[in-house]
């Protein structure tokens, strides 16, 4: 399986994406993500669709994202359903 880049929708000083960091971490190894912070500030259309939902994880489609606050099980089972 190719390495894939798993998004983390977030911006400068949030404080729940760190939180969010430790539920996503174990999971990187196990598909073989590489997680990559985008900050929606840079993003008008990012900061109208997450502004107030950060931190948000997603693999590219905007439309299909989960939302904090989210567990490592959660995560797993939303990842499965779009990896497998």
């Amino acid at each position: 399986m190719a390495e894939r880049d798993l998004l983390l929708y977030t911006t400068l000083g949030c404080s729940l994406c760190e939180k969010a960091k430790l539920e996503i971490w174990p999971l990187l190894e196990k598909y073989q993500l590489r997680l990559v912070s985008v900050d929606i500030a840079d993003d008008e259309t990012l900061t109208r669709l997450f502004g107030w939902s950060i931190p948000v994880v997603g693999l590219g489609q905007v439309d299909d994202v989960i939302c904090w606050p989210f567990t490592v099980d959660e995560l797993d089972q939303w990842l499965v359903a779009r990896l497998a």
